[in-house]
């Protein structure tokens, strides 16, 4: 059957569009394997960052009480958190292996970044006990992130990524202590903006999170013939629970 000189051009759009397509995706791919994508992955933390010290300089020096110096407290252990993710986003390892698929991606940057959302939202008025209750969960959670994180190193990964498998430190324990002192934080962080959005969020983030961890998981098992061992005598988040 002859094409028609408009059907020809169509064709040739649509071939065109074609190859467009894969040279985008082959670039992409190019990309994340050097320090580039390591550093555009840095660039929200930098961020989180610079918001955070904008904050600070903001606050009122003369209400020296228990509250104001908890979170005072807290405040530097969330910038020494987002420093030493910056730092080892820049250094971290080649991944072995990638989940395929944009699926696996979503669910990792939503996991990671919709709780921010929570703190767009209008503060409680709530009383002093309250409030040092939520920030202590905010810096309980965030030291102990600050030390998974650490045990991490230079195999930090926000997408379902396999660099190396750490089973030392808090590690020996739970599979995502990352994960639990992020949620034990983002519960604090909640209570000081509690409403149904903020909720809700919390709610979001926390399904998006149990996604993330099975894509890691099935990646990482994949990888590693050992970390179905590794899984076996480990918990994912609470020892003995879950």
């Amino acid at each position: 059957m002859a094409i028609g000189g408009r059907g020809r051009r169509v064709v040739c759009i649509a071939l065109r569009m074609s190859s467009f397509r894969v040279s985008v995706g082959q670039w992409l791919e190019a990309v994340k394997e050097t320090k580039l994508y390591d550093l555009l992955a840095a660039t929200q933390a930098l961020t989180q960052q610079l918001e955070l010290a904008w904050l600070m300089a903001q606050t009122d020096v003369t209400a020296m009480d228990a509250v104001f110096v908890t979170r005072l407290i807290s405040n530097l252990a969330i910038m020494g958190f987002v420093a030493v993710l910056i730092v080892f986003l820049v250094v971290r390892r080649q991944p072995k292996a990638r989940a395929p698929g944009i699926y696996g991606r979503f669910v990792a940057v939503s996991g990671s970044f919709l709780g921010l959302g929570i703190v767009q939202l209008p503060p409680q008025e709530l009383s002093p006990a309250v409030y040092l209750t939520s920030t202590l969960l905010v810096l309980g959670g965030t030291v102990f992130a600050t030390y998974a994180v650490l045990g991490l190193g230079r195999s930090l990964s926000i997408l379902p990524e396999a660099r190396r498998l750490v089973t030392q430190g808090p590690y020996a324990i739970i599979r995502h202590p990352l994960y639990l002192g992020e949620l034990v934080a983002l519960l604090g962080v909640t209570v000081q903006y509690f409403s149904g959005w903020a909720l809700l969020l919390l709610l979001l983030q926390c399904a998006f999170q149990l996604g993330r961890i099975r894509n890691e998981e099935r990646v990482l098992s994949g990888v590693f013939p050992e970390y179905r061992d590794y899984m076996a005598r480990t918990a994912r988040l609470v020892p003995h629970i879950y």
